[in-house]
């Protein structure tokens, strides 16, 4: 729990912008938010004391465009220091920023567009300004402003340097405290619409309140070094980097690293040498993916050292997870193999220092969560929705069960319906959804409780075991269910297979579409002495059939696999059959590749 800090006034009034000015008083030379030029250069950073300054900047700028106290104020941006500090710059003024996903569709933007009643959009550049611009003609839209943040992108529109500009020459200390201060806890910080896998997004709104408690929770929980750094990569319209790059870093005071480009979230790593690091389950696959891809071309001495070093840190991750104090000879060998096999390798990676890694948004396969505890690294996989302020529970270093998502926060509670449903309730549960009209829909039953389409089970200890999405749960012909999400994760455990889609609602039988590993894949394929295209390869297609063949073993007979295809694109946010969380898309891919899962029947004549 972080002891460092002083909070302004008692939990229940806190808000961002006093946790700012605490930050900007006691830690004001401190390190707050760093970024990379895009010619990928050495990183600028702002203190603290810099970005209340900078904050107040653009608060007054904004305030000179017209944004007033509770509207919605859209913005599409990547991970970039003008996204950061406007969103800190407009709840300020008490106006309530929202983060649309870049990878939105048309018709989904002009959705949020509408609902969110916005004057004002923030975009980055060229390709978003073409996006939003047909918005302005819209009658049904309200939008009636952009700006645009690339220099020289913004056309007949407001530019973000000129903006800055007006807010530098207009600032006022006087006026700038006025306004943050009228802000209560109860008020909106922001609106989350979810990305969701069907349908329009649902507005989710979140006061600074509830951010507050949840980030209070977490504190207690989590032990991290004061000041911790935080790679800041996923996209800010989800609830997970809207906590850990934005709110948490206020509320610890710690070092947010804007890292643009997910492809180099790696490089970033390496460069940092971070002591926490949160991935989706899909991030973490494909880390698992690369080094195993690394190993895979190392001698079979060198494989040898580091398959018994595995076996060592399992061990004394079992010991942990028990509850259990290792023995002297447990630990010393730990030692021994961090400082000699694990720490070396892992340093390649810039995990070396890592004291506390997280997942949330998906079940993780549990072969991922083992692959990492092999190199000492517990993934404390968590849970919890936008509707909650993201993590509901979680897995700490003091208490972990692989494979679970962990305990409820303090102060929450869950329970399991008939259907398998998990309900929950507590003070960092939404009341329900926001309408257009600027009303709330309330979702809640009459005791406080909220389903959250989730299936799961918790077990004698308390810690929740997730199934699947109950809307995703496949029904056969013969009126089985099969949770979808546990079928794929056992097909994933073979690391040939990077993606999968398991299909057969209505049917009697089910099928399945696997993504070939694009990195694991060639090195395996090297380690065999196999050239050419590995998709091309007998030996390859021999290897998939048999690692369907080991999942099929593991699984109960309705839940097993009969027919499948093997794919070579990876499926991605960009192509459409991945959210922006990396989750699947599944009526996405249904549609897409309908004519092969039919085929996949047809062969059977079923």
């Amino acid at each position: 729990m972080t002891t460092i800090l002083r909070l302004p006034t008692g939990p229940e009034q806190l808000t961002l912008p006093a946790l700012l000015l605490r930050n900007a008083e006691d830690h004001g030379a401190l390190p707050a938010l760093s970024w990379r030029a895009a010619d990928g250069g050495g990183w600028t950073t702002l203190t603290w004391r810099e970005v209340r300054h900078e904050t107040a900047v653009l608060a007054a700028g904004y305030s000179a465009l017209g944004v007033e106290r509770g509207e919605q104020v859209l913005m599409m941006m990547g991970n970039r220091p003008e996204h950061w500090l406007s969103d800190l710059a407009l709840g300020h003024l008490g106006a309530v920023p929202v983060t649309v996903y870049g990878t939105a569709a048309p018709g989904q933007i002009a959705h949020i567009a509408r609902h969110s009643r916005a004057r004002v959009a923030i975009v980055e550049g060229e390709r978003e300004r073409q996006r939003w611009e047909p918005l302005l003609a819209d009658a049904t839209v309200p939008l009636e402003t952009l700006v645009v943040v690339e220099p020289g992108a913004a056309g007949p529109h407001r530019s973000y340097g000129a903006l800055r500009a007006t807010g530098e020459r207009l600032r006022s200390d006087e006026a700038f405290d006025k306004a943050w201060r009228e802000i209560r806890a109860q008020d909106p910080l922001t609106v989350v619409y979810t990305s969701g896998t069907t349908g329009d997004p649902k507005a989710v709104p979140l006061t600074h309140r509830v951010v507050v408690v949840n980030a209070l929770a977490l504190d207690r929980v989590v032990e991290l070094p004061d000041h911790v750094a935080h790679i800041c990569y996923l996209p800010f319209a989800h609830i997970a980097e809207r906590m850990l790059g934005i709110y948490l870093p206020v509320f610890r005071a710690s070092h947010v690293h804007l890292c643009a480009d997910t492809a180099a979230v790696a490089a970033t790593a390496r460069d940092l040498h971070p002591a926490q690091f949160f991935g989706v389950p899909r991030v973490w696959e494909k880390l698992a993916a690369s080094v195993r891809a690394a190993l895979a071309r190392l001698p079979e001495e060198q494989r040898t050292a580091v398959e018994a070093a595995n076996a060592t840190a399992r061990e004394h991750v079992a010991c942990r997870e028990r509850g259990e104090e290792p023995s002297a000879e447990l630990a010393a060998a730990y030692r021994e193999a961090k400082d000699t096999v694990l720490d070396p390798l892992l340093s390649l990676a810039g995990f070396e220092r890592l004291v506390w890694t997280a997942s949330a948004s998906a079940p993780m396969p549990l072969d991922v969560v083992r692959f990492w505890a092999g190199f000492g690294i517990v993934v404390m996989d968590a849970w919890g929705l936008t509707e909650t302020v993201g993590v509901f529970t979680t897995n700490s270093p003091s208490a972990f069960r692989l494979g679970s998502v962990g305990r409820p926060l303090e102060g929450l509670e869950l329970r399991i319906a008939e259907d398998g449903e998990i309900l929950v309730r507590g003070e960092t549960v939404f009341a329900g959804y926001l309408r257009a009209d600027g009303t709330v829909d309330g979702v809640l039953d009459a005791d406080g409780w909220f389903a959250t389409g989730d299936i799961g089970r918790v077990d004698d200890d308390g810690y929740l075991w997730l199934t699947d999405r109950k809307k995703e749960m496949i029904i056969t012909s013969t009126g089985k269910n099969v949770s979808p999400a546990l079928v794929e994760n056992t097909l994933k455990e073979h690391p040939l297979i990077g993606q999968a889609l398991v299909h057969g609602d209505g049917r009697s039988y089910l099928v399945a579409l696997l993504v070939l590993d694009a990195e694991v894949a060639p090195a395996w394929a090297a380690a065999r002495g196999l050239d050419g295209d590995p998709a091309a390869r007998p030996e390859v297609h021999a290897e998939i059939a048999r690692a369907v063949e080991a999942a099929n073993a593991r699984l109960n007979r309705t839940e097993q696999i009969k027919r499948y295809r093997l794919l070579t694109q990876e499926w991605g946010p960009e192509t459409g059959e991945l959210t922006p969380s990396l989750k699947l898309r599944r009526r996405v891919i249904r549609d897409r590749y309908g004519d092969l899962l039919d085929a996949l029947y047809e062969e059977s004549g079923t």
